[in-house]
């Protein structure tokens, strides 16, 4: 029987509908792909775009509509069959085998089960091949677990190229990329598309969708609520329509700083696998500063992030709290000393995924809060901690019984926000806060973060985006190879300047 679609369409979403309880996460959506088209999808974190794209991926089956591809209906609720008729997706949150190489799972599920063996010889070649053509090096040997964030969602791509989609789903692909990864595979995807390829971008970077896409649609609160070309439109008013409000981009002003609340003196720490140690590290964190660390990720920063928050300790050098020497720290020293921990995944290491977001929001607290009384938990208390940050930090879910896995990342990170705020810290590591946010979600956690500034706290911001950095920090620190730059006063050098230090060029002569 001949195909009714429309020519040139590679995919059709009609009437889209899936519930989760009372939550509706899709309300009847419905748009095209078109063959050899960039299509963005945008709205805020929540908005449904992620539940969106699994039930076309098979991974959720809708409660209405159906999924055509090239002309042809999608079996629902099977992955295997989406891969075949040529979709592919990366995902946003991780799906990798730690304990596995780079190359093992790539290659993993691409042979028969019976099949005793993989082909490593051939799979290499084409993996090399795929990872000098798309500018994503990564080392096909290391274990998952021994790389940084920004490396495993390098392996995510390369993963869903490596299987010839004509249809591609990238969910934040340059979440963790520097500009430069990002704008080489921004080239590669331009090349592609002009062969036939058809992709759907989500992404909560607006000049990364005004740079890529061809046609921009948006939903929010599971609807969708306008489609557009993005030569008929701009960064305002597609961040206008994600949130339904004009969206302001916040900056801190300038202020004073205070006294020094926490101190690394010549701290040096070895590297462990994969991961870039410290050598020689000098830094102070001020009472009503941000001080904001910018660098390529894997260059020492989620070591110095470790350090602040208690998980490592220095093999030389010191650390000084509140003006005095730390004899001994560990995460419990450094909860009890006020370290208030935003940490760069919020997956892996600030959530528990099966446990409720009552569980979660008193994770680091059980001990010593109001909730816990003769090492017991009063549970209708915790629930009602975990009420107000629902209601006061604006977490979209359908109750604090909620499993914290079913969260949006922006949600899940508002949560972890309000779970750190809510203990009044004095000092406040924030490690990636907004990675992945859209830009209400962002613009929330930025203002969050001045208004504790404003309060008195001591601030280390670490961020791979500089317009963040230099939007919120009084004082800028480059990262390279596990050094740190002197701090740089607001305003005192360039975007510019700052990328050349973080890919090395001049930083012996900064230091």
């Amino acid at each position: 029987m001949p195909s009714l679609a429309p020519p040139g369409v590679a995919l059709k979403l009609t009437g889209i509908t899936k519930r989760f309880g009372r939550l509706t996460a899709n309300d009847s959506i419905s748009f095209a792909l078109h063959e050899g088209e960039v299509l963005a999808l945008l709205g805020e974190n929540g908005a449904g775009k992620t539940t969106l794209m699994n039930i076309l991926f098979g991974h959720y089956t809708a409660d209405e509509g159906k999924v055509e591809v090239y002309g042809e209906d999608l079996p629902p609720g099977a992955p295997g069959a989406a891969l075949k008729a040529g979709v592919g997706m990366v995902h946003q949150h991780f799906t990798l085998a730690e304990n596995m190489t780079v190359l093992e799972n790539v290659l993993l599920g691409t042979v028969p089960l019976w099949r005793p063996t993989l082909d490593r010889t051939a799979g290499r070649a084409r993996l090399e091949r795929l990872s000098r053509e798309f500018g994503l090096a990564v080392h096909l040997d290391a274990k998952i677990k021994a790389l940084s964030v920004g490396e495993r969602q390098r392996v995510e791509i390369l993963k869903a190229l490596y299987r010839d989609a004509r249809i591609l789903i990238l969910d934040e692909p340059t979440a963790v990329l520097t500009p430069q990864e990002a704008q080489a595979l921004f080239e590669t995807l331009k090349t592609a598309v002009g062969k036939g390829l058809s992709v759907i971008f989500i992404s909560h970077k607006l000049h990364e969708v005004m740079a890529i896409s061809k046609r921009v649609v948006v939903l929010r609160h599971g609807k969708l609520v306008g489609e557009v070309a993005t030569t008929d439109t701009n960064e305002r008013q597609l961040a206008e329509m994600m949130v339904g409000a004009e969206v302001a981009l916040p900056k801190a002003p300038a202020a004073a700083p205070g006294e020094a609340y926490l101190e690394l003196r010549d701290v040096s720490l070895p590297p462990e696998g994969r991961r870039v140690g410290l050598s020689g590290v000098t830094l102070e964190l001020r009472s009503r500063q941000i001080t904001g660390i910018a660098g390529v990720s894997g260059n020492g920063q989620a070591m110095l992030a470790d350090l602040v928050g208690g998980l490592a300790v220095p093999a030389s050098g010191e650390i000084r709290l509140y003006g005095k020497p730390v004899t001994a720290w560990s995460p419990r020293a450094a909860l009890d000393a006020g370290v208030g921990r935003i940490p760069e995944d919020r997956h892996a290491v600030g959530s528990i995924a099966d446990l409720s977001l009552t569980e979660n929001a008193v994770l680091e607290s059980y001990k010593t809060a109001p909730q816990s009384r003769s090492g017991l938990m009063d549970w209708a208390e915790a629930r009602r901690r975990a009420e107000a940050i629902i209601a006061r930090y604006d977490v979209r879910c359908p109750g604090p019984e909620t499993r914290i896995r079913l969260l949006s990342g922006g949600n899940m990170q508002k949560l972890i926000l309000g779970r750190v705020m809510e203990a009044g810290p004095r000092i406040i590591l924030a490690n990636q806060p907004v990675r992945g946010l859209d830009i209400g979600a962002l613009t929330y956690v930025q203002e969050r973060l001045i208004e504790a500034r404003g309060e008195g706290a001591a601030i280390l911001l670490i961020s791979e985006d500089l317009d963040e950095i230099l939007a919120l920090s009084d004082v800028v620190h480059v990262m390279s190879e596990g050094r740190l730059s002197p701090g740089f006063a607001r305003g005192t050098k360039t975007q510019g300047e700052l990328g050349a230090l973080m890919a090395g060029q001049g930083f012996d002569d900064a230091a």
